[in-house]
C-alpha cells in the first residue's frame, strides 16, 4: 500500500504517509509547559506508528489563553524535549510542533483585529516566530508548523477578508501573501535550509467574501516558491461567523465554517478531497513537488489509499479518527482492518474544545484520559444465548432499534457499532452507541432499510453481525387541508 510507503521531507524521513494533524488536547497547564499527560497522548499516537506526528498549537509569544502549550520562551524547551525524546525512543514517527500566534479575544465577544497591529507589533511577531522555531530544533523536533489557517494571526493576512492598506494590503493577493513570506524567511535564516518547514492553512475559508480553492492554489505556489516543505490543508474555522455565548470569548467553530472545519456525521465522506487535488494539481503543473497532505473525514483505509493512489495527495491526515484509534496505522499494516475502532464524527471531542475541557474520545471506555492499548490476544465480545434478538419499530418517521447485551471477551464492553443499508446497498456504521438502543431519525419513505449491530471492546474486538432486520418504509400520504381555500380563474 502507498499509505505504508516512507516519504522524505527534506532529511525527514516518514515511516508512512499517516499524519495527524494539530488537536488541542487542554491537557497543559495555564502555565503552557509539557507535562505527562501531553507526552502520553503524544507517545500514544507513537505506539501506533502514526508517521507525522504534529502537536497541537504552540504558542510563539506570552499572552494567555488557558491551557495552551508554549514555545515562547526558552524555559519551554526541556518539556518539549522530554517530548520528543520519548516519541522518538518509542517509533520511527517523526514529529513537528504546529507554532501559533494568536491576537486578544475578550469576552464581551470584541476580538483584536490584524489593522490594529503597527509596524512594531508585526516586526515583533516576526521575530517570534523565528525564535519558536529555533526553539523547537533545539528541542529535538524533525520539523515545524506554521499556523497559517483558521481564525489566527497569519490566516488573517492570507484572507480576502484582509483590512489592511499597507505593504499588507488586502486587496491584492501580494499583499495578503507578504506576512507569510516575511515569517517564512525569518524562520529559515534562525534553523537553516536543512531542516523541514511546513506551513498548514485554509483551502477555502468557507466565509462569506472569503477566499476558495481558487485562490488557494496561488497561495499554496507562492509557499512553494518560499520553500516550505510540505503543506496540511484545512477548511473554515474563522472568527468571522462564530457564534457569541454570553460570558465566553468567541470559539472560532461555532458557525458555518466551523461546520466545515470539522464536518460532523452528516456531511459526507472525504467533504475536502477535491479541493487538495486541486492545490496539488496546480503545484505539480508548475513543477513543484511539496507534498500535500488532505484532511476531512477521511477513515477508510481503502478511501485513503486511493486518493493516494490516485495522486489526489501525498500523504493522509486524520485527526478525529487517530484520536479514536491511534492503532489505526498499525491495524492496516497488520491487515486488522476490522479491528479499527471506527470515528463516527459525532464531535463530542469538538464540543469539549469549545467547553475548555479537557478533549478525549466519545469511543474510549469512560474515565479514560488516552487511548486505551492495542491488544492483539484475547477473545471478542460475544452474544448471549439466543443471539442479539435485534428488534426494530417504526414510530412517526423513525426506526427504533433495541438488541440484547453482548458479553465481555477479554476486555469489557465499549460499545456498540449499527449499521445501516439502503435498499440493496452496502451496510455501513450510522451511528456508534453506548447503551442497547438506537433510534434513527434519518430516514425516508418509499425505501428499504436493513439494520444490524456489533459490539466491540476498546481494542476493537468485535462480535459477528448480529441478527439482521428490515424495514420497509411506506410513502406517508399527504393530506390536503381540511377546509380548502377556493381557487378563482379569471
Amino acid at each position: 500500500m502507498k499509505l505504508l510507503q516512507p516519504l522524505d521531507i527534506n532529511g525527514m524521513l516518514l515511516p508512512n504517509r499517516v499524519a495527524v494533524p494539530a488537536m488541542v488536547t487542554r491537557l497543559s497547564g495555564e502555565d503552557g509547559f509539557v507535562n505527562q499527560d501531553i507526552i502520553d497522548r503524544y507517545v500514544r499516537y507513537a505506539q501506533g506508528h502514526v508517521g507525522l506526528i504534529v502537536v497541537e498549537a504552540t504558542a510563539v509569544h506570552g499572552s494567555k489563553s488557558g491551557p495552551l502549550l508554549r514555545l515562547s520562551s526558552d524555559e519551554f524547551i526541556a518539556g518539549h524535549r522530554d517530548l520528543t525524546r520519548q516519541i522518538h525512543d518509542t517509533s520511527g514517527s517523526r514529529v513537528v510542533p504546529q507554532i501559533i500566534h494568536f491576537m486578544k479575544v475578550a469576552r464581551s465577544g470584541w476580538r483584536q483585529t490584524i489593522d490594529s497591529l503597527s509596524e512594531a507589533d508585526i516586526e515583533r511577531i516576526i521575530g517570534e516566530f523565528g525564535a519558536a522555531a529555533a526553539r523547537a530544533r533545539d528541542a529535538g523536533y524533525d520539523g515545524v508548523e506554521l499556523h497559517s489557517a483558521h481564525a489566527y494571526t497569519l490566516s488573517s493576512f492570507l484572507s480576502r477578508r484582509n483590512p489592511r492598506r499597507d505593504r499588507y494590503d488586502g486587496r491584492t493577493l501580494e499583499g495578503r501573501l507578504a506576512m507569510f513570506g516575511r515569517v517564512m524567511a525569518e524562520v529559515r535564516r534562525q534553523v537553516g535550509s536543512d531542516w523541514p518547514v511546513g506551513v498548514r492553512f485554509l483551502a477555502e475559508e468557507a466565509i462569506k467574501d472569503g477566499y476558495t480553492v481558487e485562490e488557494a492554489k496561488l497561495i499554496a505556489l507562492r509557499m512553494a516558491q518560499l520553500g516550505v516543505d510540505y503543506i496540511s490543508l484545512s477548511v473554515g474555522g474563522k472568527f468571522e461567523d462564530a457564534v457569541h455565548r454570553d460570558g465566553q470569548p468567541l470559539y472560532p467553530y461555532t458557525g458555518y465554517s466551523g461546520d466545515r472545519c470539522m464536518p460532523g456525521d452528516w456531511y459526507p465522506a472525504l467533504p475536502h478531497a477535491h479541493l487538495a487535488a486541486a492545490v496539488k494539481q496546480y503545484i505539480n503543473a508548475k513543477g513543484f513537488t511539496v507534498p500535500v497532505i488532505s484532511v476531512g473525514k477521511i477513515s477508510d483505509p481503502a478511501e485513503a489509499e486511493t486518493l493516494l493512489q490516485e495522486g489526489r495527495a501525498d500523504m493522509i491526515g486524520m485527526a478525529r479518527q487517530l484520536l479514536a484509534d491511534p492503532d489505526w496505522v498499525k491495524k492496516v499494516a497488520d491487515g486488522r482492518q476490522d479491528r479499527i475502532v471506527r470515528c463516527i464524527y459525532c464531535n463530542v471531542c469538538k464540543q469539549l474544545d469549545e467547553n475548555f475541557k479537557e478533549v478525549n474520545c466519545f469511543l474510549w471506555p469512560k474515565g479514560l484520559r488516552q487511548a486505551p492499548p492495542d491488544s492483539l490476544d484475547g477473545d471478542a465480545p460475544r452474544w448471549p444465548e439466543g443471539g442479539a434478538q435485534l428488534a426494530a419499530t417504526v414510530d412517526r418517521g423513525q426506526v427504533k432499534l433495541a438488541w440484547k447485551a453482548a458479553q465481555p471477551g477479554a476486555a469489557p464492553i465499549a460499545g456498540y457499532n449499527v449499521y445501516r443499508a439502503e435498499d440493496d446497498g452496502t451496510a455501513r456504521v450510522t451511528e456508534a452507541v453506548k447503551s442497547v438502543k438506537h433510534t434513527d431519525r434519518v430516514v425516508l419513505g418509499g425505501l428499504r432499510y436493513t439494520y444490524y449491530v456489533r459490539a466491540h471492546d476498546a481494542a476493537g474486538r468485535a462480535t459477528p453481525p448480529s441478527d439482521a432486520v428490515r424495514i420497509d418504509l411506506p410513502v406517508p400520504i399527504a393530506e390536503p387541508a381540511s377546509h380548502p381555500s377556493e381557487v378563482h380563474h379569471a
